[in-house]
């Protein structure tokens, strides 16, 4: 008995370690890819963004130059297990909850933030999927569902 016991204690914690998913680690500094990168016509600034991740915190400091020259800085936490993380800016506070995929290869993170705009309440809404290519390639595809239907990116980064 004592052996069947050994033996089938011996399975189930190979079994644990077996369905242990390996998440991704976004953690670096990265540098936009223009070449790579599909963004709508004429929003062609540069972005880079730097990503700090812990067991579960996605902390991201994005730097984006505008056409004109000047450079915004933001900074967004995201909790890493679906619950709802709230980030205060200057276009007010967002709500986002972030999920990862079931293999842990890719975080979608979903957005929303209401505003007033012409003295209307609107509420917009992103949705991104960070997915790595590999050590060096972070792919990060956006959706923004806005006042004038969906604008689809795919922001391409290569680790510095």
């Amino acid at each position: 008995m004592k052996k069947a016991l050994f033996v089938l204690s011996l399975f189930m914690v190979g079994l644990i370690v077996n369905s242990q998913v390996v998440l991704s680690d976004f953690s670096g500094t990265w540098n936009s890819n223009a070449e790579k990168s599909i963004q709508p016509q004429g929003d062609q600034g540069g972005e880079n963004l730097v990503a700090n991740q812990e067991p579960n915190l996605l902390t991201v400091e994005r730097t984006r130059t505008g056409q004109d020259g000047r450079s915004a800085t933001t900074t967004m936490n995201y909790t890493l297990d679906g619950k709802e993380s709230i980030n205060t800016s200057q276009r007010g506070d967002s709500i986002s909850v972030a999920n990862w995929s079931s293999d842990g290869k890719s975080l979608t993170i979903e957005t929303s933030r209401s505003m007033e705009i012409n003295g209307e309440s609107v509420t917009m809404k992103l949705i991104e999927a960070w997915t790595l290519s590999d050590t060096k390639t972070l792919c990060v595809a956006s959706t923004i569902q806005g006042l004038d239907g969906d604008v689809k990116t795919i922001m391409v980064y290569d680790k510095k």
